[in-house]
């Protein structure tokens, strides 16, 4: 059996998707077993990528609302 090393997901919305998918099939049982460990584990390494992702946007945001100080929209009224 050859073992294929999966691809980083290009995108955040590209990773949700193929996520979407995964456990689309895997609820509705459209996998053998040893797919359904593959996918599993797939499923993980996209969950991750997700997970960074938007910590990664939270920290970004966290900066810009430091360094320019800016307020939430309902404040400005």
């Amino acid at each position: 059996m050859s073992k294929k090393i999966a691809e980083a997901p290009l995108t955040y919305e590209s990773a949700v998707s193929e996520l979407e998918a995964l456990v689309q099939q895997m609820e509705t049982n459209q996998l053998p077993l040893e797919l359904s460990l593959a996918a599993y584990k797939r499923g993980a390494e996209l969950l991750k990528f997700c997970q960074q992702t938007l910590a990664d946007v939270d920290q970004q945001v966290q900066i810009l609302n430091d360094t320019h100080q800016l307020k939430p929209f309902s404040d400005q009224q």
